[in-house]
């Protein structure tokens, strides 16, 4: 797991180079059929890059975008009415049988399909209109890191071409550098509020709310730590019941238009005497974790994945686990 992080840099150069062509005609495509919306089709981690997308599409493209259910195609046979729509199915595999199910009638049904997968041979990309190749390279620890990254790359790139962003774009190209540094980023004093605790609540707004998902699902996988995603306004709700001492947050601020009521969040929950960390310095009372800045609200969020990722893993080994083989979890799992 640790390799294949410290190699997500290279795999996103890699994607932005050799699948330049096929992401800036899919772009295109779906510019020129002018979707009235957006669905997306995933599972796991993918379906986190979708999330992702989810905000960065509505933000950018003024689209709506919906997740759609796998198991309405493959188990209960339903016909969706998607003509006007654009279908964004996203799979590391490309061979689960509910994924493909789902693509393949929503292109029976008029919608436009676009596969994000980093196997291209896959049967997902040959139900689809167009497959992208995210290509990640082989990816041997259960769970997922480069894949979760290449896939929302792939898909700010598509949305970049079909938008003519050239600030995303440009964004884009500086990423990889990005990374490296969001790879070194010292997480360490998190590790010391984590330990006793069995719960804990994982922070974000729009899309560092994806980021956290996706980390709260890293958690349970890699440390089996019990841990719940929320947006940083929905917590002040109902679940702020459980917020105290004994309950550790973590904050995933990216440097958007969310900004200052995350960070509002973030001090307010620490002054109700919870240990908070916040990746952002412009907290008073919460505690601060080193992050990278971007320059572009997407990209500012994507890269405290890969921070959250080197913390992970090695918060896994000093629990005494091993991140690469998870208790009952297996790399590829292929659901009806």
């Amino acid at each position: 797991m640790r390799r294949e992080i410290e190699e997500t840099p290279q795999a996103v150069a890699r994607l932005l180079e050799h699948s330049g062509a096929v992401l800036t005609e899919a772009g295109r495509g779906i510019r020129d059929r002018d979707p009235h919306f957006l669905v997306t089709v995933a599972r796991g981690s993918s379906d986190h890059a979708a999330t992702f997308m989810k905000y960065a599409v509505e933000l950018t493209a003024g689209l709506a975008v919906a997740s759609v259910g796998p198991s309405v195609a493959s188990i209960y046979g339903a016909k969706l009415r998607l003509n006007g729509s654009a279908c964004l199915a996203i799979s590391q595999s490309g061979k689960s049988p509910d994924i493909v199910s789902m693509a393949e009638m929503a292109r029976a049904r008029g919608s436009l399909t676009i596969a994000l997968t980093n196997t291209a041979a896959s049967p997902l990309a040959q139900a689809c209109d167009f497959a992208i190749d995210i290509l990640a390279g082989p990816e041997r620890a259960v769970a997922a890191t480069k894949s979760f990254v290449n896939s929302a790359v792939a898909g700010l790139a598509l949305m970049a071409h079909c938008t003519d962003d050239a600030g995303l774009l440009e964004a884009l190209g500086r990423l990889p550098d990005h990374l490296r540094a969001a790879i070194d980023c010292d997480w360490a004093s998190l590790a010391g509020a984590l330990e006793g605790h069995k719960s804990l609540f994982i922070l974000g707004r729009g899309p560092a709310l994806a980021i956290a998902s996706e980390a709260a699902l890293k958690f349970k996988e890699t440390c089996g730590l019990h841990a719940e995603a929320y947006s940083a306004a929905e917590v002040m709700h109902g679940p702020l019941a459980l917020v105290g001492p004994d309950f550790p947050i973590l904050v995933l601020a990216a440097r958007d238009a969310a900004l200052r009521s995350v960070i509002q969040s973030a001090d307010s929950l620490a002054q109700k005497d919870a240990p908070v960390f916040a990746t952002t310095d412009e907290v008073r009372h919460a505690a601060t974790l080193p992050h990278v800045a971007t320059g572009h609200p997407l990209t500012d969020a994507l890269v405290l994945v890969v921070s959250f990722y080197a913390f992970v893993e090695a918060f896994a080994r000093c629990r005494g686990l091993n991140p690469d083989a998870p208790r009952n979890l297996r790399k590829v799992t292929e659901t009806l």
